[in-house]
Parts: C-alpha cells; structure tokens; sequence
C-alpha cells in the first residue's frame, strides 16, 4: 500500500487523546473500586459504580480534570502546526498497530474524532477510489472485479501475508480488477455493511458497463460483506445482482467464543463490590468486538439495546441474496482424521461453515472447505486454500 501524505503530528495528536482518554478510564475504575472498599459491604455485597462522595471525590474529578486540561493543552498546541508538516509516515508497524487500535477501540475513536480512526475507502491500485467522482473508474477497466474486505484489528495491507495474496491471485488468475475495502473493524458491523454498500454501489455505477463481481471476506470481513448485500438489496442497488460469487474464509457466522467468554467475563466482575470496576475496562472493547458474540449483522440486532447485557443482543439468521453463489472455508487446528474437527483457534468449524442446530447461512456442503492444520490468520497464506479457491472460481469459471 502506498504512503499516505498527512502530517505526522496527526498519529502524535490521536495517541495523546487516546492517552488521556484512558488515564481517564483508570481515574473511573480506581474510584469505584475505592468507593466501593470505603462502603465496607464485604465481597459478597451490592456491586455499585458509581462516584464517590465528599472530599475523596473531589480528589477524583480533580485529577480527570487535570487530565483533561493537559491533554486539550497539548492538542491546541499541535493543531494550528498541522498544516505545516506533510510527508509520508507510514513508520514500520504503523499500519499493523492503527488496525488493531481501531479494532479495539474504533467505535470510541470515531465518537472522539480521533485522527487514529481509519476512514472506509476502496482502494485500487494503490490509490482510494473517489466515490463521490463521475469518472470513468479507470481508461479500460476489466469486466470482473475481486473485492477483499479484511477481518478485525486488521487493515487491507494484511491481506499480503507471507509473500501471499488470496485476493490479488485470484484476480490475476480470473483477469480482474483488483479492489481492497479499508475500513475500522470497530464500528458495527451493519454500519460498516451499509457504508461498504454504498460505496461499491457508486463505484460500480462508473464502469463503463456493468461488471461481474466476486466478494472475499476474511473473518469480521465475511460479516460485513453480508451486511452489505442485504442493505444494497434493500435499497434496490444494482451492484447486488453483478455479484456472481462470495468467498468467506474464516467468518465467523454463527459467533465467536472468544467474545462469548469476554461477556461471561463481564458478569463475573459485576458479581462483587471489589471486582465491578474493572467492568469499565472490560467495556472499552469495541461494537464491532461484540457484534462477533453471535455474529450480528443487522442494525436491528442492536439499536436500542445494551449490548453488554446478558440479552443484550437479538439475533435471526440472515440468508445471502438467492442469486449469489457463496462458498466457505473453515480452519482447524487439528488432523483430517479427526471425527469432531477443531477450530482454527478463534472461529469454530461450525460457525465458519454457517451451520447451527440444523440453521445453516445458506451455503451448500459442496461449497464447504476445511483446512486442516490452519490457524485463523494462517488460512490467508494457505496453499490449500488457495487451490480450493482456483477449483471454485477459476477452473469451473461458472460458480452457479
């Protein structure tokens, strides 16, 4: 991916709000757990967060509003020097370690304005393709488009992984444009899904004629593609129907246990006065984090709800449009002589495969794939993932 040209000073900016942000967050969790000890309800009393009073909470407020002081000090110094500095800063690691941030944290990021937040834009060779343009998208652009949307805590960069692209061979090997969607796994799912959409919606509209579409999804990425194609079909845009094929590897689409125990682990705290606090923390991990918990798709699944409550999610099985052939891969740890195959380590067989007590997403056994003796990150660098892709969609060429 190329550097992008922005001042330096932003990432210097956005980590200094996330630093007070957090300095923050612990002045909360440290006064909870100070008010709670001072009430001397015992272990097994009433858990309550909430501020304490008199002279020790006025020590507290203090020191979040010295936090604050300094941290808005320090941006007004930074801001008005913005303008002036401008290069490439694209360090090593950068692109790793804002992914993960905004993995973790890009819900807060985006309330906050944080110049860390990574903003949604299709790339296509090297360069963000301008949606709001009337252009043509390229001189002769192909009549096939490969679109690679990543997975959580990662950024369209991570699609290269061990001198490996699924998604940049599979358009060489289909005669493709290649198109990446960047975008902060934080968000909602669904919100993602719809801006995703959006923007492929219009950028589809400035082919010359209308292309033939194949959609690749690694983990959250497979979710977000299935958001999109129920918030396109239901706003009636085209590009929905020109979706010939959808690749999900990894997805987790019936949850992922890892975020299931994360919530059990959110119960736990709030049982006891002395551990409730640390529910502030605990709560810091992102809506799209939680959305994994049963692999929610939909706005519905959420809006008006608490989605750190034990209900705090509904959740119906969203089929794929009926037009479009879909195809899934699976990891597993374990051996193919295995009866009950693990996992790749995050996502279990069963939620990868879109199978759950007799639901299933849609997608037909003989368009399922396990690899063996794969992590969840190592199917991107797979040989025989890869090979099952070219058996799919480029020997039959027909994937309906």
């Amino acid at each position: 991916m190329t550097a992008t040209l922005r001042s330096p000073l932003d990432d210097v900016r956005g980590a200094s709000r996330l630093a007070v942000d957090l300095t923050v967050l612990m002045t909360d969790v440290v006064e909870t757990m100070h008010h709670n000890v001072a009430r001397g309800r015992g272990a097994t009393g009433i858990a309550a967060v909430a501020p304490a009073t008199g002279l020790t909470g006025f020590v507290y407020r203090r020191i979040r509003g010295v936090t604050q002081l300094v941290g808005t000090v320090v941006d007004a110094v930074l801001a008005p020097l913005v303008p002036f500095v401008h290069g490439p800063h694209d360090w090593p690691g950068r692109d790793t370690l804002v992914g993960a941030i905004n993995g973790v944290l890009g819900d807060h990021l985006e309330a906050t304005d944080n110049p860390l937040q990574i903003h949604m834009q299709l790339r296509m060779n090297g360069r963000a393709v301008d949606g709001g343009s009337r252009d043509p998208i390229a001189p002769k652009p192909r009549q096939r488009i490969v679109v690679a949307v990543h997975g959580l805590c990662m950024t369209d960069a991570c699609w290269s992984r061990a001198n490996h692209d699924h998604a940049k061979r599979l358009a060489h090997d289909l005669d493709a444009e290649l198109v990446y969607l960047r975008y902060n796994s934080g968000r909602h799912i669904s919100t993602n899904g719809a801006q995703f959409a959006g923007q492929i919606d219009a950028m589809v509209s400035r082919w010359p004629t209308p292309p033939e579409i194949t959609l690749v999804g690694h983990s959250m990425g497979g979710l977000v593609i299935r958001s999109a194609c129920a918030a396109g079909a239901a706003a009636g845009q085209g590009w929905v129907q020109r979706v010939k094929a959808v690749v999900f590897i990894g997805t987790p689409h019936r949850g992922a246990p890892l975020e299931r125990h994360g919530h059990g682990v959110d119960r736990l705290f709030a049982a006891s006065p002395y551990t409730v606090a640390f529910t502030r923390l605990s709560r810091i991990r992102s809506a799209g984090i939680t959305d994994l918990r049963h692999g929610s798709t939909r706005d519905t699944d959420w809006k008006g709800r608490d989605r750190f409550a034990h209900d705090g999610y509904a959740c119906r099985p969203q089929p794929l449009p009926p037009q479009i052939a879909a195809f899934t891969i699976a990891g597993s740890l374990g051996k193919p002589s295995s009866s009950s195959p693990r996992g790749d380590g995050l996502v279990p067989v069963e939620s990868a495969l879109g199978r759950h007590s007799g639901d299933d997403a849609g997608i037909a056994p003989a368009r399922s794939f396990i690899a063996y003796e794969t992590g969840h990150l190592e199917l991107l660098a797979s040989a025989a993932v890869y090979a099952q892709l070219r058996r799919w969609l480029v020997n039959r060429r027909a994937v309906r």
